[in-house]
C-alpha cells in the first residue's frame, strides 16, 4: 500500500510540475527572447540568444520612461488599494452586523454588481469620468478602480466578520467606544488576514490592469508600465526585443511582489473560507 502511494505521489508531483512549466513556458521564452536582437529574435523563437547583452534592457528603460511609469504604477496600485480597504472594510462590519432587509438588499446589490462584465459599462463608465473631469488623473483613476473593486472586497469582509464574536464589539461599548473607535481599535485588527489577502489581489489587479488606463489616462507623462510598454508597437513594424524586454521589466516587481506575500494570501482565503 506504502509504495503504491509513493507511486501515486511521485505521478501526482509529475503531472504538477508538466503543468507548471506550460503555464510558465511563455514567460520563460519572453525572458529568453529579451536578450535577443531582432534578427535573431525573427530568426528562431525558439533558439538560445548568441549572447547575453542588457543593451536592450537599457534601450528600453530609456524608450518607456521606465522610473516614471513604475512611479505612476506604484501612486496608483497603492491610492486604489488604499480606498478599496478602507471602503470595503467598513461596509462589510456594517452590513455584517446590520440585521435588516435594507442591508440584506445593499449587500446583494454588491454581490450581483459582480456578475456585470466590465465591457457593459465602459461606455457609461468614461461618461462618468468626463463628468466629474477625472481624466488624465490618477487620483481620479483610484477611485475608479475602487468603485470597480470594493464589491468582492466587501463580499470577502461580510463573511470573515461573521466569524469575529459580537460580545467583543458589545463590551467596547460598554466601555465607552462609539463606532468608529470599536471598528479602528476592535474589528480591523482582528481582519488583518483577509485585508492582507484583498490587498495582495487588488495590487495585482491594478499592477497588471491595461484596459482601464488605456481608456483614462491619454497623458503620456502618467502612463503606467504597460501603457509605456503598448507605445512600443508601431503601426507597420514593432520593436519585439524591446517590447519583450519592457513586459519583463514591468513583470519582476509583482513577482517579487506576490513571492514576499503568497503565505498571507493563502492563510487569508483558507482563514476566510472557515469562518464564511
Amino acid at each position: 500500500m506504502l509504495r503504491k502511494k509513493s507511486i501515486f505521489d511521485v505521478m501526482i508531483y509529475l503531472l504538477l510540475a508538466l503543468v507548471a512549466v506550460f503555464w510558465l513556458f511563455p514567460l520563460i521564452m519572453a525572458f529568453v527572447n529579451s536578450f535577443k536582437t531582432n534578427g535573431e529574435l525573427l530568426t528562431n523563437v525558439l533558439s538560445m540568444p548568441k549572447t547575453i547583452d542588457l543593451k536592450n534592457y537599457i534601450r528600453t528603460i530609456e524608450k518607456m520612461h521606465y522610473i516614471r511609469s513604475f512611479g505612476n504604477t506604484v501612486l496608483l496600485s497603492s491610492l486604489s488599494v488604499v480606498l478599496i480597504i478602507l471602503f470595503s472594510a467598513l461596509a462589510g462590519w456594517k452590513l455584517c452586523r446590520t440585521k435588516t432587509k435594507l442591508s440584506s438588499a445593499i449587500f446583494s446589490l454588491f454581490v450581483f454588481s459582480m456578475l456585470i462584465p466590465f465591457s457593459s459599462i465602459m461606455i457609461p463608465l468614461y461618461r462618468v469620468v468626463l463628468a466629474f473631469h477625472i481624466k488624465n488623473s490618477l487620483v481620479g483613476l483610484s477611485f475608479v478602480y475602487a468603485g470597480l473593486g470594493v464589491s468582492m472586497a466587501i463580499f470577502l469582509y461580510h463573511g470573515f466578520v461573521k466569524g469575529i464574536p459580537i460580545d467583543l464589539e458589545e463590551a467596547a461599548a460598554i466601555d465607552g467606544c462609539n463606532n468608529i473607535k470599536t471598528f479602528s481599535r476592535i474589528v480591523f485588527p482582528m481582519l488583518k488576514p483577509i485585508t492582507a489577502t484583498i490587498c495582495i489581489t487588488n495590487v495585482l489587479w491594478v499592477w497588471n490592469d491595461f484596459l482601464l488606463p488605456l481608456i483614462n489616462i491619454s497623458d503620456n507623462k502618467k502612463y503606467t508600465l504597460l501603457l509605456s510598454t503598448n507605445t512600443l508597437f508601431g503601426q507597420y513594424s514593432s520593436d519585439w526585443s524591446a517590447i519583450l524586454s519592457a513586459l519583463i521589466l514591468a513583470a519582476i516587481p509583482v513577482i517579487i511582489f506576490y513571492a514576499i506575500f503568497q503565505k498571507q494570501i493563502l492563510k487569508g482565503i483558507a482563514e476566510g473560507a472557515v469562518k464564511g
